[in-house]
């Protein structure tokens, strides 16, 4: 990030993204979308016990199948966006999810609302590659900058979605139930045609400000495939490990609160309100401090001690009073957003730098797994290892998450290594002088 950038105000920054027009058209799809997407997770559960008159058992299953679906959706997305583009393939995850909520909407049994839920996980996810291929592309070398601004523009979409539906949930009907899932339905069709004014981005870097880089020359040779590298299929393994931050904030603090604390329960909504309210201001600042590999390389291992930080107060609150476990558990709810904050971007710059400029849509399809199997694995390893030990399971949680980070250091510093192009006889030149 150049010292203008730091200068430079987040609306400021928001108004000027990097990619121009089509940088600034994306945040406004990823608000809409987020604000949508904000108003069925908070509605989901009810619509499925009120109107779908499910078991609380059937929603936890209906919910856990639809994200073991998901995570085939980030391969294939980046597959047919390697042949296709990443706008069609974009449009066309909105358009899934538009068909498959609205199906949700007419299922009167499990087996249909299954399929239907599964398929929108699936575009769900599938979308979540393309956001961030289109971002790698039309950002270029300021792809932290565009991070940042694409999370804070999340971030503030999930927000207004809660606000709206918590407005609907006041109402409690079936018929406000249903509205909230419509209202899902259109923030994609609107968002479908934000990205059909787009243009596609040209792979390996357009030229951007402050950038004189040319797209890559092509190369000659088979294309590489992302299955086929063990190397960076290892680092995919170990990105799962590192995307545990979002199972502890959303599941793991208010189950261990409610179970295990002598805390309040109405504490749970602020780990929410102090994740969004730090995402939103320190993005951009964590973002600064992160701009190319080796730096990401280098914050790897500072993700993990926040995650063992975070478990620590967590196990500690189990064993204390109201006050005082109140107050740790508020501390962990830090910790594991400035956790997230940092994998945000040490987790993309790394996914994009360890793969092959020709291959990057199948690469990044393919280390968009890590985050959908957290999802689908994470709560069961909450629920079922962690809290069922208690502090010393939150414990071993954080050591095992420091050690990931650290041989996801060592790996990635041995790949850019390897991977890093031959010097010029002009910069090595450069360098003697």
């Amino acid at each position: 990030m150049s010292e203008r950038e730091h200068r430079d105000g987040l609306l400021t920054q928001l108004r000027r993204p990097p990619g121009g027009r089509d940088g600034r058209t994306m945040l406004v799809a990823l608000f809409t979308d987020r604000t949508g997407s904000g108003v069925w997770a908070a509605a989901c559960v009810l619509y499925f016990t009120e109107v779908g008159h499910l078991t609380a058992g059937r929603v936890g299953l209906l919910l856990g199948l639809a994200s073991v679906a998901g995570i085939a959706g980030s391969p294939l997305a980046g597959r047919l966006a390697a042949s296709l583009g990443v706008r069609p393939v974009l449009i066309g995850c909105h358009l899934l999810r538009v068909v498959a909520l609205a199906a949700v909407l007419f299922c009167s049994s499990f087996a249909p609302l299954l399929l239907a839920v599964a398929a929108s996980a699936l575009g769900d996810r599938a979308a979540r590659a393309m956001e961030l291929l289109f971002a790698t592309e039309v950002a270029g070398e300021r792809r932290s900058v565009y991070r940042a601004l694409s999370r804070t523009a999340m971030n503030a979409g999930y927000a207004a979605g809660a606000g709206l539906a918590a407005a609907g949930l006041a109402v409690g009907t079936p018929a406000a139930y249903r509205a909230l899932l419509i209202a899902d339905v259109v923030s994609f069709l609107i968002a479908a045609a934000l990205v059909a004014g787009l243009r596609e981005p040209r792979p390996g870097g357009r030229v951007v400000a402050g950038s004189e880089r040319p797209a890559p020359a092509a190369q000659a040779g088979p294309r590489p495939t992302p299955w086929r590298d063990g190397g960076y299929l290892r680092f995919v393994a170990l990105d799962c490990a590192l995307t545990i931050d979002d199972a502890i904030l959303n599941v793991g603090l208010p189950l261990w609160l409610i179970h295990s604390t002598r805390a309040p329960h109405a504490l749970v909504p602020a780990f929410l309100a102090i994740n969004t309210v730090l995402v939103v201001a320190s993005q951009l600042r964590v973002s600064a401090r992160v701009r190319t590999p080796r730096q990401a390389v280098r914050a790897v291992p500072l993700y993990g001690f926040a995650v063992l930080g975070c478990c620590a107060a967590a196990a500690l609150a189990g064993g204390t009073g109201a006050v005082l476990g109140s107050l740790l558990l508020l501390v962990a709810a830090v910790l594991v957003t400035l956790a997230e904050l940092l994998r945000s971007v040490v987790s993309w710059e790394l996914s994009v730098a360890l793969a092959p400029d020709r291959a990057r849509p199948e690469y990044l399809g393919v280390a968009g797994m890590a985050q959908s199997t957290e999802k689908a694995a994470g709560p069961l390893l909450l629920t079922g290892a962690v809290l069922a030990t208690g502090p010393l399971g939150w414990l071993a949680l954080g050591a095992a998450t420091c050690a990931a980070a650290y041989a996801q250091r060592r790996f990635s510093a041995t790949r850019l290594t390897a991977t890093a192009p031959a010097p010029t006889p002009v910069a090595r030149a450069t360098a003697a002088g």
